[in-house]
């Protein structure tokens, strides 16, 4: 029988930095030599990497058919980690899905350079992507697939017993370690017996608008839910301002940027009378939500914006939802082709992919934990005189990268 892979995906956002990781009881820190990827931007892959993050949106939301959290680049940096461990077929879906058809050094590059570019960015943003790869003693993976896991996504490595219970309170300590303790726990019990190997990332996000909400300007109004009911709540609210203005899709929406000049918070919200949000979003394709925010007009004057204030969080399984996003083959034991990843005559295949992700979103800016970002909803029309935008309906937000196009955090709010 194939031995088993599990994904845990864990991004939080604003929170402080930590200076490491406690001792692990049972787990061993593991060295290899490190096998590196220069750094390349890739617009291509960029692209790719856009498209599949609100794909994944859209599936994970038309599966739960509420309101959901993730964030895509957690999700893409332990895929693509795992991608190197690939071969074949199962590795051709990997670069279809991941890459848009580029190879996987692109994806590696491409990876690499984000890490890179997320820790140096300026303002008082504070943001760290942390991977780690956990083996199996009996996993037997090879030493070149943890050269990768270090050399290109600076993993730490650890060997412990995945299926004896001293694992479950060493991965929750990394885990609440590189959380700030906002997740304590992400598993309750061990794995089963065969599993190889867990591939793990962590994405630490903390941000500040670049022009601050004023809290006494912070009053209540209703928000109309999807399911119709209205329920009174706090709303940030900005008098007359200049923001980049999104209009297209049936939609108008908003970018406010953070005060490091490269990642913003976008919301867009359904036009009354256009199709319930489900439906808006299913109409989406590829890197579109990209292309509307980069056509954004830009210095429009608002004359009022008004956002919730918020907490979202979410988690779940996303096995199935990768599977119908072309990545079926790394699921399936009999198909999956694993064979770079580790020396064991059964082969390997992915069997678990678990996701958590937090939010908040208030007048200094916005902060979560695990998986996905923050937002607010409404409507509003464009005047002669200037944009009046009310996100007191259900709708799409996100924390983007405006370089590059690339959402780290996509949710709604419903």
């Amino acid at each position: 029988m194939k031995r088993m892979l599990a994904l845990l995906l864990i991004c939080s956002l604003a929170l402080p930095l930590l200076p490491g990781c406690a001792p692990l009881s049972a787990a061993q820190e593991l060295k290899a030599p490190d096998i590196h990827a220069a750094p390349l931007e890739s617009g291509d892959v960029n692209q790719a990497l856009s498209a599949f993050a609100f794909s994944l949106l859209q599936r994970t939301r038309s599966e739960e058919n509420q309101a959901v959290l993730v964030s895509p680049l957690s999700v893409s940096m332990a895929l693509s980690m795992a991608a190197n461990g690939s071969d074949g077929d199962t590795l051709a879906q990997f670069e279809v899905a991941l890459a848009g058809g580029a190879t996987l050094d692109e994806l590696n590059s491409a990876c690499a350079q984000l890490m890179a570019d997320y820790q140096n960015l300026g303002g008082s943003t504070q943001c760290s992507l942390a991977n780690s790869l956990w083996a199996d003693p009996e996993g037997q993976i090879q030493e070149d697939f943890v050269g990768k896991c270090r050399g290109v996504f600076n993993a730490q490595v650890f060997q412990s017993d995945l299926s004896h219970r001293t694992i479950v309170n060493d991965l929750n300590s990394w885990v609440s370690d590189h959380t700030n303790k906002l997740i304590p726990k992400i598993i309750t019990d061990p794995f089963p017996e065969g599993t190889a190997a867990l591939l793990v990332n962590a994405l630490y996000l903390n941000n500040t608008w670049a022009s601050k909400f004023d809290p006494n300007s912070t009053r209540q109004r209703d928000f109309t839910h999807g399911d119709g009911g209205v329920e009174p709540m706090d709303f940030l609210n900005r008098g007359s301002s200049s923001l980049d203005y999104i209009q297209g899709k049936e939609a108008q929406g908003v970018v406010l940027p953070y005060d490091d000049g490269r990642l913003a918070f976008v919301s867009l919200m359904p036009d009354p009378g256009s199709p319930d949000l489900g439906q808006w979003l299913d109409s989406f394709q590829g890197d579109e939500l990209s292309r509307l925010i980069q056509e954004a007009r830009k210095d429009t004057r608002f004359l009022h914006l008004a956002l919730p204030k918020f907490e979202a969080e979410w988690r779940g399984e996303l096995t199935g939802v990768l599977s119908d996003l072309g990545l079926d083959t790394a699921f399936d034991p009999e198909r999956a082709d694993f064979s770079l990843l580790g020396n064991t005559p059964e082969g390997y295949y992915l069997s678990q992919v678990l996701h958590a992700a937090k939010i908040k979103v208030n007048e200094k800016g916005t902060e979560a934990a695990a998986a996905t970002v923050v937002a607010a909803s409404g409507s509003g029309a464009p005047s002669q005189d200037g944009v009046t935008l009310i996100f007191d309906h259900p709708f799409l937000y996100g924390i983007v990268d405006l370089e590059t196009g690339i959402p780290l955090f996509l949710g709604t709010y419903e």
